[in-house]
């Protein structure tokens, strides 16, 4: 059995008061965090902020890294995605652009909503570590 194609991106994890900014593109039922595929040459800033650019129409501000995660890809059959996530703080209104479709923000103690298995099983654990038993 071959094994399956990885995705490598840059995703970006606005979390306030408790709630995550996830996206959902068009065309699919899962919702994901913003950010995207790396264009040759650029670091990964320059991923997330272009991403956040087109997809939003807003900017953010890198406040750190939370880690590199790998896990089967949500919307492409076969793949798995391996994704830099960077805690970040979005700055302007976000608005659905893009392939975006719909924008939410979510609660990390009980998503109301289809998570990508990455977020599901990864990030949001994650999150709650470090946030605590109050994210």
């Amino acid at each position: 059995m071959a094994e399956p194609r990885v995705i490598r991106i840059v995703s970006g994890v606005d979390l306030r008061e408790g709630k995550l900014l996830v996206v959902r593109k068009q065309g699919t039922g899962t919702f994901i965090l913003p950010g995207g595929k790396p264009e040759e040459g650029e670091t990964p800033e320059m991923t997330l902020s272009r991403e956040l650019s087109e997809e939003l129409g807003c900017s953010c501000h890198i406040l750190g890294w939370l880690g590199v995660f790998a896990e089967r890809a949500a919307n492409e059959p076969d793949c798995r995605v391996e994704a830099k996530i960077a805690l970040i703080r979005l700055e302007g209104e976000a608005v659905p652009a893009a392939e975006i479709a719909e924008i939410r923000r979510i609660s990390v103690e009980s998503a109301e909503v289809e998570l990508a298995p990455l977020l599901r099983t990864q990030i949001i654990p994650a999150l709650r570590n470090i946030a605590g038993p109050a994210a």
